[in-house]
């Protein structure tokens, strides 16, 4: 079923003023409580903790509101690029504990949050070299029945067509960028720190992507989303269009290459600029 862009958007500012609100408020009363007793210490006390929790509420204010207005407006707002690992290291977590607290699914929540992340990439308006791209994927897109192992060399795959690698490694030749498949996070993150891209597309479900955006800042993270006809972790397909037109979109020159697949015509990746798909602005 196709997911509701309009609506993905909506829940995350949601959860996003939500949460900022309750730090907000939390703030306020731990700073409330013990204001009295404080003024037995120094008479000074409840005047310095005032500050201090008044400048933290008004940090937590910025970073919500800057954040809010950065989704709905798709732009940077209030200084909003240099918050992108407040919103991944902080507003994650505690978004997922507020959504909890609404009976809302974690998926849905990182679903919001990885095309937000990639609304928030894609409006820096960065191109990159294509030796300075990294395309990571997961170990579940290798057919199940084949025996060879690409952990660690994905150019051991014989491209026999019964799996995404063989239009992968096309994507990786034709446009230059580095290519790598790992089975977890530490490979992943081994796999990073030996190549240092400056910008890295990957594909995964929503749980991974969302830790991966998470551990790998601040490295911006384009997300694309697998397909899972067969059940999660096993023979799991990636749109392969929705990834070329990500690159050609981050790409210096990226967009005068010719497609190696078919323009796609049906809705855009999670969070891909109209310019991305070869529409217009």
């Amino acid at each position: 079923m196709e997911r509701n862009e309009p609506s993905r958007k909506r829940l995350f500012i949601g959860l996003l003023c939500g949460t900022g609100l309750a730090v907000c408020l939390l703030l306020a009363v731990v700073w409330i409580v013990p204001y009295v007793g404080l003024a037995n210490i120094h008479p000074l006390a409840p005047l310095v903790l005032g500050v201090v929790f008044a400048a933290a509420i008004l940090v937590v204010l910025w970073a919500t509101v800057g954040l809010a207005l950065s989704v709905a407006l798709g732009r940077s707002f209030l200084g909003s690029d240099h918050l992108r690992g407040v919103m991944a290291k902080v507003f994650l977590p505690l978004m997922t504990i507020f959504a909890r607290l609404l009976h809302i699914s974690k998926s849905r929540v990182r679903s919001s949050f990885i095309k937000v992340n990639n609304e928030l990439v894609a409006a820096e308006h960065k191109r990159y070299d294509p030796s300075e791209v990294l395309v990571l994927l997961p170990h579940c897109l290798q057919s199940s029945r084949c025996l060879r192992r690409l952990t660690y060399d994905i150019n051991n795959c014989k491209r026999c067509g019964q799996c995404p690698v063989d239009g992968l490694l096309t994507l990786s030749e034709a446009y230059g960028v580095h290519i790598a498949i790992a089975t977890g996070g530490t490979i992943a993150r081994r796999i990073v720190v030996q190549t240092r891209p400056r910008l890295i597309l990957a594909v995964a479900c929503e749980r991974d992507l969302s830790s991966g955006i998470q551990d790998t800042y601040p490295i911006p993270v384009y997300g694309v989303l697998n397909e899972r006809p067969n059940g999660p972790c096993l023979d799991t397909q990636v749109p392969l269009p929705h990834l070329e037109s990500a690159l050609r979109f981050f790409l210096v020159n990226g967009e005068a290459k010719s497609p190696v697949f078919d323009r796609f015509t049906g809705r855009a990746p999670l969070g891909a600029p109209i310019s991305a798909m070869g529409g217009s602005h």
